[in-house]
């Protein structure tokens, strides 16, 4: 069993960069927006529509996803449910943020977040889920927690 987790870990090795620069990525922008909940909206020359607290909540559930990247990236096979649940956070996302635009709740400049906190990450959190899932079982055994 350690045998065929540490074959596997070399194999999914090619994901690690990804998942430590989604760690350090994370660590920056929730800490940068806990710290300074309007930044980023004066950046794009939006009006603040929300608490300072409430962006600052948002800044926080980025935050907390830098150590599971960092865990996933040191060891890949390991913790692929994190990896999961990271990107239906990245497909609902913006899902969520066509949703605003479309009911004119946000200004398109607000994607600018959306390409960086999502849509970056999309091609290598996907991939890595299919390698996984072809690695352990497939898609129903990695959707049933397996």
């Amino acid at each position: 069993m350690i045998n065929e987790q540490s074959n596997n870990d070399q194999l999914l090795a090619r994901y690690r960069p990804w998942f430590y620069a989604a760690a350090i990525y994370n660590l920056l922008w929730g800490s940068i927006n806990v710290l300074f909940p309007f930044l980023f909206f004066n950046l794009i020359g939006m009006t603040h529509p929300i608490p300072a607290a409430l962006w600052q909540v948002v800044g926080m559930f980025v935050l907390v996803y830098a150590p599971a990247y960092w865990w996933a990236a040191r060891y890949p096979g390991r913790h692929r449910h994190l990896i999961l649940i990271g990107f239906l956070g990245k497909i609902l996302g913006p899902i969520g943020f066509i949703w605003a635009v479309g009911n004119q709740q946000l200004p398109l400049a607000f994607g600018w977040t959306i390409l960086t906190n999502d849509l970056l990450w999309w091609p290598a959190f996907y991939l890595y889920l299919r390698d996984t899932a072809r690695l352990y079982g497939g898609w129903a055994a990695l959707l049933r927690g397996e």
